[in-house]
């Protein structure tokens, strides 16, 4: 049986504990009187206010100096790559079944931007041949490119893409840089490894004419559609069964396209399989 000097140290703890929360005697919580905490919390509504406007002020700074229509650090790709539809580096399927489908339906959708009645509204003064300038222009027009021009990769004429037939097309686009003006005359050069093959390209040579060019950024050239080159490859029956390899390149102008570091750098590999 505990004795009865215990029970004062019980009921002193016991009390000390609670006072540790709250005093009554002082009116401290958490050892602080209301008074203190008020100070320490409008010290750190003043510090973290400051913080945030420090922060706000900042990033206002950091505004002003961005242009809306130019990014103001464009060093790092100073070439573009080059990126093909469908959007997959290995195209594998039987021109006996219309599981190819799925490539048909990318290259349908993709090209919905250049239907021919939807591009007739960009109706300019583009010559073939020549750079398209409008540096002093606030409202960029654009030169209009018919899907029309890619012929049997069309869509129009074969709606398979020539995928029924087991000789399909590629579409072949340049990524989008402001202010790219490629000098000579670009066009896309595509091989088979190993093996001879012949190919078609739309429009003829794979030619892509300066006059999309340059580009001024989404926001100033918000209509903007870009070149595309068709390769439509032309299997034969030896072909078929097997796996081929195929680079497309941007050749004909000052474009990088041997890069070893970034083989995406103006040019493109993808393998194709065409089964009976």
């Amino acid at each position: 049986m505990a004795s009865t000097e215990d029970k004062p140290a019980n009921k002193e703890n016991a009390s000390s504990w609670k006072d540790s929360i709250y005093n009554p005697r002082t009116g401290e919580l958490l050892g602080r009187t209301a008074s203190s905490w008020a100070l320490i919390l409008l010290f750190y509504l003043v510090f973290y206010c400051f913080l945030a406007g420090m922060f706000a002020l900042t990033m206002w700074v950091m505004l002003l100096t961005l242009d809306d229509y130019v990014p103001r650090y464009r060093d790092r790709v100073p070439s573009p790559g080059l990126v093909i539809r469908p959007n997959t580096m290995e195209i594998t399927f039987s021109k006996s079944d219309t599981k190819y489908n799925g490539y048909v339906s990318q290259l349908e959708s993709f090209l919905q931007r250049y239907n021919d009645t939807l591009q007739e509204q960009n109706v300019q003064d583009c010559v073939k041949g020549q750079y398209f300038l409008q540096d002093d222009v606030e409202e960029k027009k654009v030169c209009s490119f018919k899907r029309g021009l890619l012929k049997a990769c069309s869509g129009y004429s074969d709606s398979s893409f020539g995928y029924a037939d087991g000789q399909p097309c590629i579409l072949l686009k340049l990524n989008r840089i402001i202010g790219l003006m490629p000098r000579g005359e670009p066009y896309i050069n595509c091989t088979v490894k190993k093996v001879s093959m012949q190919m078609a390209y739309y429009p003829d040579e794979g030619r892509i004419d300066k006059k999309y060019f340059p580009y001024y950024g989404k926001k100033a050239h918000e209509n903007y559609v870009q070149p595309l080159v068709a390769v439509k490859l032309l299997l034969e029956k030896d072909h078929m069964n097997k796996e081929h390899s195929v680079e497309c390149r941007v050749d004909g102008t000052n474009l990088r396209n041997n890069d070893e570091r970034d083989k995406w750098l103006g040019r493109v590999s993808f393998k194709v399989k065409v089964m009976e």
